[in-house]
């Protein structure tokens, strides 16, 4: 079977879950079909654990244009190169536009794989303007069309029935995302941690993520009031989505450094291994996400033994095993797509107890590290994980032959 995968990220160009994914995906299922990944950027390494890659750069042409329009026009520019494959495989709507003319172009079935949804991100629209409505459109009408949606959790499956009703939910299937434990397990070495001026000896909180709404960066920033003056906190950030949304995050960091020491910012997209011992060396891992298909940061920190305290919201709470693994800090949410807390106060100071409840207790904490290390390993297996994908594509298989069948 030769599968198309169509993705915006891949090696070395990764900054979010999903380009996680499709990284560890393609690594494992090329050694068990014909797989050919059709990604984003520059040209990139050809062969990719046995894969075939290629790289479309945006038209220059477009230099100017809307993001959103850039992104479209890079994926007309895959299209004649799917002959021949028996399905395309597309990951977030950066990918879906592809996906679905390429399925209707060369009359193969088209599978999505669903690591977040347009109309429960309603901030893009500070980021893309009118381009949202166009991410929108193309979204909405490549999970009408396609004849598999993946959801990576049971959370996500929930959320694509909800922001789109009429999408057969026959065709949804629940495949988790997954973590190499190979490659994210404890480096208790400290010279990367020292190196980035975090004390080893003192208790730290961490936080990895993309300066986003939905990454709940602010609320964290918050609760940071609350925690003993001992307690580190470190911001492993990525860009923010807008300037705006930069100058507030910037000016609440600014606030607290003035109250508290130990706050340590890192802004930048971090090696793998220096990661590895930052979360390896913290006392809890802090997620307080209000929008998370699944989470595949808190399954790394995890795999690194680190105790997780995290939103209950979406697919976390298929991740992080209350009182077992972490905490789950209850998260009730306004239902207009925007997931703003429905308290906001009481989210944050829920949030800071349960922080602060990881922290009085390393023991335990280091109790919980080691347990979801355990859970990482067995619940979370890229290789299971491959083999259901592939399940998916022979169910998306049968169905386009019955849907086109019934066509004639």
């Amino acid at each position: 079977m030769r599968t198309d995968i169509v993705t915006k990220e891949f090696p070395p160009t990764i900054y979010g879950g999903a380009g996680v994914h499709v990284a560890e995906l393609s690594r494992v299922l090329a050694p068990k079909l014909d797989l050919r990944v059709r990604a984003f950027g520059e040209p990139r390494p050809e062969d990719y654990h046995g894969a075939i890659v290629s790289s479309y750069a945006a038209p220059a042409e477009f230099d100017a244009a809307n993001a959103a329009v850039q992104t479209m026009a890079t994926d007309l520019l895959m299209l004649q190169d799917f002959a021949g494959a028996d399905v395309i495989h597309s990951h977030t709507w950066y990918a879906n536009f592809a996906g679905h003319l390429g399925s209707l172009l060369h009359h193969v079935p088209h599978v999505i794989s669903a690591h977040s949804l347009e109309p429960l991100r309603p901030w893009k629209a500070e980021q893309l303007g009118g381009g949202y409505a166009l991410s929108s459109w193309v979204e909405s009408t490549a999970y009408h069309a396609a004849d598999a949606i993946i959801a990576v959790s049971d959370g996500m499956r929930r959320d694509i029935e909800r922001a789109y009703p009429t999408v057969d939910a026959s065709k949804i299937h629940v495949v988790h995302n997954g973590v190499d434990t190979d490659t994210w397990q404890p480096d208790t070495a400290t010279d990367v941690v020292e190196s980035y001026g975090i004390d080893p000896k003192k208790p730290s909180v961490v936080f990895v993520g993309r300066i986003t709404r939905q990454k709940g960066v602010r609320y964290l920033l918050q609760a940071a009031r609350h925690l003993p003056p001992e307690v580190q906190l470190v911001l492993c950030a990525g860009a923010a989505d807008t300037p705006e949304l930069a100058a507030h995050v910037n000016s609440l960091i600014t606030e607290l450094k003035e109250t508290r020491e130990g706050v340590v910012v890192i802004e930048k997209m971090m090696p793998r291994h220096e990661l590895i011992q930052i979360l390896t060396n913290a006392t809890v891992f802090a997620c307080p996400s209000i929008y998370e298909p699944l989470g595949i940061v808190n399954l790394e920190a995890m795999a690194c033994g680190t105790a997780v305290v995290a939103s209950a919201t979406g697919g976390i709470p298929e991740v992080v095993v209350d009182g077992e693994t972490g905490y789950l800090v209850p998260l009730e949410q306004v239902q207009d797509g925007t997931g703003t807390p429905l308290n906001e106060e009481e989210f944050v100071s829920t949030f800071a107890a349960a922080l602060n409840k990881a922290l009085e207790d390393p023991e335990r904490a280091a109790a919980m590290g080691a347990a979801g290390r355990q859970r990482a390993i067995e619940a979370f297996s890229w290789d299971a994980i491959s083999d259901r994908t592939i399940e998916v594509y022979r169910a998306a298989q049968e169905r386009f032959a019955d849907r086109t069948s019934e066509s004639k």
